[in-house]
């Protein structure tokens, strides 16, 4: 995990979740929307697993 993907997953989340795949986005897009903060805690959840 990158600093400016740390960043990025702060400003904007479902942009730095791009690479995951379609349904990460779709997730973290649909949290985002929902409030900042779940958006950010998934994106960030996302970007530190090391299974993907």
């Amino acid at each position: 995990m990158s600093f400016w993907r740390v960043i990025l997953a702060i400003v904007f989340p479902p942009l730095s979740v791009i690479g995951k795949g379609c349904g990460s986005v779709l997730i973290v897009f649909i949290l985002w929307i929902c409030g900042w903060i779940p958006g950010v805690i998934a994106a960030l959840i996302i970007l530190n697993n090391p299974e993907r």
